[in-house]
């Protein structure tokens, strides 16, 4: 239902002004706060795409806009910096991922836009996809009709593959939909599924030796904030243990697991800006549907691949959109 009432909503964002290449009608220098995962000095291709797209619906750094940026890393610095943020009085917050979770017990009186990879409803930022109700809106990465594919990408490459584990956080709002939806996906592909879950990043480590005691012959690890954090360890233990990986974003491949499938995370943050320019000319983010992926890409590691002593299918190589050597 909540996918449904989104596609039925989704046309009135569409008419809603300042979504589209229209100048920003006021001359006023309008605030906008950054909240994002990481460190000040780091690269963000996220915050980049959101600048570039600021950009091109006129709103210019220096002559309408000041972007002020704040960043965190773990629970304890975005509880330090959730404070500082709201006292620089910006006119809208653009939050990164679980970020979104500083700010919710300070009740922010300034809208929040955010890019989170679970789902909103089910997290307590919205009441529903296609009226938010809340100061809060913006888009999710949460793919649920891919998960399939990413297993059948997986069965493609490697078709003796019988028995996937799945590495999870279940604190994650959604993961249960994404669990009941690979299970599905695995019994119509003829594959074994069991459940792998850590709470604590600590814990995640042991629940290999489970893996592999289990003799599962593939990996699926569920996306979000936490398990990125931890990706080059899963990809490190995972290759170790000769189980192919997959997961469901471009950066779990490029950080050493064997394939991804998911949505175009860069394309999310520039959808984020289109939000923040109706909002800036008087949208209201209650009345601004949340956002489902409509951009999809596929990548694949072929150095993972070479270490596991694979070579991927000549059709699935040519339909890869990213090719990490």
């Amino acid at each position: 239902m909540r996918r449904r009432e989104f596609i039925a909503a989704w046309p009135a964002l569409l008419v809603l002004p300042g979504i589209g290449f229209a100048q920003p009608q006021s001359a006023a220098v309008r605030t906008v706060a950054w909240f994002g995962v990481g460190h000040a000095d780091d690269a963000s291709p996220y915050l980049d795409a959101l600048r570039a797209r600021l950009r091109e619906l006129g709103w210019i750094e220096g002559r309408n806009l000041v972007l002020k940026t704040f960043w965190a890393i773990g629970r304890p610095d975005m509880d330090s910096i959730a404070p500082l943020i709201l006292a620089a009085q910006p006119d809208l917050i653009i939050c990164q991922e679980l970020l979104v979770y500083a700010l919710l017990p300070l009740k922010p009186q300034m809208p929040v836009v955010f890019g989170f990879s679970g789902d909103p409803v089910q997290g307590n930022l919205v009441q529903s996809l296609a009226r938010p109700n809340t100061r809060y809106t913006g888009m999710s990465y949460l793919a649920i009709d891919l998960i399939g594919k990413r297993l059948e990408f997986l069965k493609e490459w490697l078709p003796q593959t019988s028995h996937v584990a799945i590495l999870a956080h279940p604190q994650h709002p959604g993961e249960d939909r994404e669990r009941r939806a690979t299970q599905e996906a695995g019994a119509q592909l003829g594959m074994a599924v069991s459940y792998f879950p850590f709470r604590e990043t600590a814990e995640f480590e042991a629940q290999f030796t489970a893996i592999r005691n289990a003799k599962c012959d593939g990996l699926v690890v569920f996306p979000d904030s936490t398990m990125f954090t931890l990706t080059q360890r899963i990809a490190e233990i995972a290759l170790a243990a000769r189980l192919p990986s997959v997961s469901g974003w471009t950066p779990f491949a490029r950080n050493g697991l064997l394939l991804s499938y998911g949505p175009n995370i860069r394309q999310i943050y520039r959808g984020l800006a289109a939000y923040a320019d109706a909002i800036l000319r008087g949208a209201r983010p209650e009345e601004l549907p949340v956002q489902l992926p409509t951009t999809f890409e596929l990548a694949l590691n072929l150095r993972t691949a070479r270490a596991l002593g694979l070579t991927p299918p000549t059709a699935l190589l040519a339909r890869a959109d990213e090719v990490i050597e």
